[in-house]
């Protein structure tokens, strides 16, 4: 365990992070300067009337930067009140983000980043993270709260020549506020519906000359939005604290040091997945949910997943805590300017769940509590001149993960887990108090080198070469150990009907699977500026995601020993080809950017989920060929400093090229070997071996998602101070996207339109009052669906949050 001490020094740095797509706005000054269109995303940095980012390591605006990106500011986040990525979504309409729990938790940006479905530690995320310059390498950190924000973009495309991380889909880059030499602070709180309260305060200043300090804390809390019958309580709650300090030392004009901790901590109850609906499979009738369920007298508290409700009677609990440390020195030779950072990060999970999603004592524990530690150093040296410029670096990178799982199975278990034509589904003490505790260990070390260079050939016309040296090393274990109610090991050598029978259910396994390998990658960059306020840019790039081990356990052969050669997954082969073009009008009022793309993936990391009970979590596999390729497109408009308004859009078309051995959708699963081949949902038929998905759809991506919004307002005074009344909305639709790793008719999440409004007072001292609503016309929607392990024919999800509505004030000072 960590010490208070320990988790006190955590708290913040600033990031960056590079990726291919269109930029989304500009900003005023202030209302004396001349109109610029702004996206109300937009309320970030500015150097005079531009957009700054930082996503190649150096100061550039976004107009002119050759990168697909997006630029959300902090006021903008706390305003829309998007304080964590899963409300930044709805900003972004690339990225998608979908979470069962902390740890079970994807990030993807035009549909590809990590395979959808419960986590495996053994690889590696196609989306990096980066917070002040740090990895993260845990996607758990995304459920946490943004804090003390400065700016995020969001990048899309691969990244890894001017990143110590190597990233196929994309990078969120998040800079946080620095420490500043002149005092400043700011505070806000949060109150709405559902019982929502969230605070947040910073404050900075100098503590010496050359020395300056900030520090901000953020807590938000939240009643659950599903009711859980058999407890009496609300679920799914919000429960977030953060801590982030910084200090920045400055002891010479060339040099500075920054010194960041932070601390974040999530302590709900959470997490449950509740009835959805249930849909035939190739299963015996007797062995699908409506049959086991009456044998046993039990009916769902409710069909209506709208209702909010559920009767899961074991704990739960998603305790999540984050946190580290970094050390960032900027040193200015002359030349160039030397950079290095330094961080040790940590990750420590404690949950609870019900994985049968039911009131039934089948699963009483289903708990895989885990520890991360991550150790990052990263160099970088950069020259900026008048015909060239360029960046090498070089990265460190080893984390280590242990996980202790544990599976109980109780009195209830025998009857909805045994074939009913057995005599022992009769006898509830075959499986009661049968338990799987597990050893999960992860060793993992990347080193690289990288690079990328700018050649100006005229004016107007430059290249950007850059390149990637990688080496991975991953070191796994997983072992199952398998005890009955009896406290025997449950083994394959035994032949006793009742063993048998466990083993079905939770099968012992111990391998240790390992992967190492070389790469290396490049891209090449060409941009033209057709026009002072035009700009062009296309992309080459062939790149890489490491390959992984498998650390949920995998199939077992006829023998009971498990099949090695699925213990590990070669790396995926990433060829990516894009193309944009940004451009302004009516004097800045209007900025219009666009981009193509088209992504092609072979050996792509798929999750292929096995109809086992006992294998709960599904596991890795190569699927041969996928592609993803659309268009997306930025437009804001900002006649005056009075009104501004965006449409930002993508179209993307994410498919398996070819996957002819994927596991089949629960329509066709859980039926007998052998032919001829039942109709898909006919009970009691035979199921093929495995299903021809090519062409199909990956899952978790919208076709068509586009983001809009305005806001006007209008000079007022109020107790004597300046300012303005405001109004805006935003919203955000989608169209349908498949929840499971194979396409199910089942498992399809229909479309959506999300929209928020707010009507506010801010002044021109700094406070801000305003009035809001989220999902205002109380839209029904799943965020998930999920086919649990068994193939029953029962489906469970997640609905979005309902209507919620609150009161925010803040001050800057």
């Amino acid at each position: 365990m960590h010490s208070l001490y320990t988790r006190l020094l955590l708290a913040a740095s600033p990031l960056a992070l590079a990726v291919p797509v269109a930029a989304s706005a500009q900003q005023i000054a202030d209302d004396t300067a001349a109109p610029t269109p702004i996206s109300t995303l937009a309320s970030a940095a500015t150097a005079g009337d531009a957009i700054i980012v930082t996503a190649r390591r150096r100061e550039e605006t976004a107009q002119e930067i050759p990168l697909a990106i997006s630029v959300i500011g902090g006021d903008t986040l706390e305003e829309l009140g998007a304080f964590n990525v899963q409300r930044l979504q709805a900003l972004t309409p690339a990225l998608n983000f979908y979470s069962s729990n902390p740890r079970n938790t994807a990030i993807n940006i035009r549909g590809i980043g990590v395979p959808f479905g419960l986590t495996n530690d053994g690889f590696d995320q196609g989306v990096g993270i980066y917070v002040d310059d740090v990895y993260f390498a845990r996607i758990a950190s995304a459920t946490l709260d943004f804090l003390d924000v400065a700016q995020i973009e969001v990048l899309r495309g691969p990244q890894g020549t001017l990143y110590g991380k190597n990233t196929t889909a994309g990078a969120l880059n998040i800079t946080t506020r620095r420490p500043t030499f002149n005092f400043e602070g700011s505070a806000e709180v949060t109150f709405g519906n559902l019982g929502f309260k969230q605070a947040k305060a910073s404050v900075s200043g100098p503590l010496a000359d050359d020395l300056a300090a900030r520090l901000a804390i953020s807590s938000t809390s939240r009643r659950g939005t599903i009711y859980n019958v058999a407890t009496g309580n609300y679920i799914n709650e919000q429960d977030n604290l953060g801590l982030r300090g910084q200090l920045l030392w400055e002891p010479s004009d060339n040099v500075e040091v920054l010194f960041a901790a932070d601390f974040s901590r999530q302590n709900p109850e959470c997490c449950a997945q509740i009835y959805v609906r249930t849909g035939p499979t190739q299963r015996p009738l007797n062995r699908q949910y409506e049959a086991l369920a009456a044998a046993q007298g039990y009916q769902v508290v409710s069909t209506n997943p709208f209702d909010r409700l559920t009767d899961v009677d074991a704990p739960l609990n998603a305790g999540n805590e984050i946190g580290g440390a970094s050390v960032r020195v900027i040193w200015d030779t002359g030349p160039g300017t030397f950079t290095s950072i330094s961080a040790y990060r940590y990750w420590d999970w404690l949950p609870e769940n019900d994985r049968d999603f039911t009131g039934l004592p089948i699963n009483t524990a289903s708990n895989n509590p885990s520890q991360q530690k991550q150790w990052t150093q990263e160099l970088r040296y950069s020259h900026t001149g008048s015909a060239y410029d360029f960046l090498i670096g070089a990265f460190a990178f080893h984390q280590a993960v242990r996980t202790q799982g544990l599976t109980r199975f109780g009195p209830a278990a025998s009857r909805w887990l045994i074939n009913p034509s057995n005599a022992l589904a009769n006898d509830p003490t075959v499986l009661d108090g049968l338990i799987a505790n597990n050893d999960i260990r992860l060793d993992n070390t990347s080193l690289a080198a990288f690079g990328q260079f700018n050649w100006k050939l005229t004016d107007r016309f430059s290249i950007q070469p850059g390149f990637r040296v990688n080496y991975d090393k991953k070191v796994g274990l997983y072992e199952s150990v398998v005890t009955n109610g009896d406290g025997e090991l449950v083994t394959f050598a035994s032949t006793d009907p009742r063993v048998v029978q466990q083993r079905g259910v939770a099968a012992p396994q111990r391998f240790e699977p390992t992967f190492s390998d070389w790469n290396f990658s490049f891209e090449i960059t060409a941009t033209y500026e057709l026009a002072d306020d035009i700009h062009s840019y296309a992309t080459y790039a062939e790149t890489f995601k490491p390959g992984g081990v498998n650390l949920n356990g995998v199939p077992n052969d006829a023998a009971g020993n498990p099949i090695l050669a699925a213990g590990s997954v070669k790396p995926e082969s990433v060829t990516h080809y894009e193309a944009g073009v940004k451009s302004q009008f009516w004097d800045r009022r209007v900025t219009l950017n666009v981009g193509a793309f088209r992504t092609d993936i072979a050996d792509y990391q798929a999750l292929v989920v096995n109809g086992q009970f006992g294998v709960q979590r599904g596991y890795l596999a190569n699927a041969e060929a996928v592609r993803t390729q659309g268009f997306e497109w930025d437009l804001s408009v900002r006649p005056s400093s009075r009104f501004n308004a965006y449409v930002s859009g993508s179209h993307t078309d994410a498919t398996y090229r070819r996957f002819p051995d994927a596991p089949c959708p629960p329509e066709l699963s859980g039926g007998g070997a052998g032919t001829p081949i039942g109709a898909p949902g006919a009970p009691g038929t035979n199921s093929p071996a495995n299903c021809d998905i090519s062409g199909q759809s990956l899952p978790g991506v919208s076709k068509w998602v586009v983001s809009y919004g305005a806001e006007a307002n209008t000079p007022a005074s109020l107790l004597g101070t300046e300012g303005e009344i405001y109004a805006g909305v935003d919203a955000n639709t989608r169209s349908s996207f498949s929840s499971n790793p194979t396409p199910s008719a089942y498992t399809q999440v229909a479309g959506y339109t999300i929209t928020n409004f707010r009507v506010g007072y801010r002044s021109d001292n700094g406070f801000n009052v305003f009035a809001w609503a989220r999902n205002a016309f109380d839209t029904r929607y799943f965020e998930q669906l999920a086919v649990p392990s068994g193939n029953t024919g029962l489906i469970v999800g997640q609905p979005g949050d309902p209507r919620t509505y609150g009161l925010t004030l803040s001050t800057t000072f």
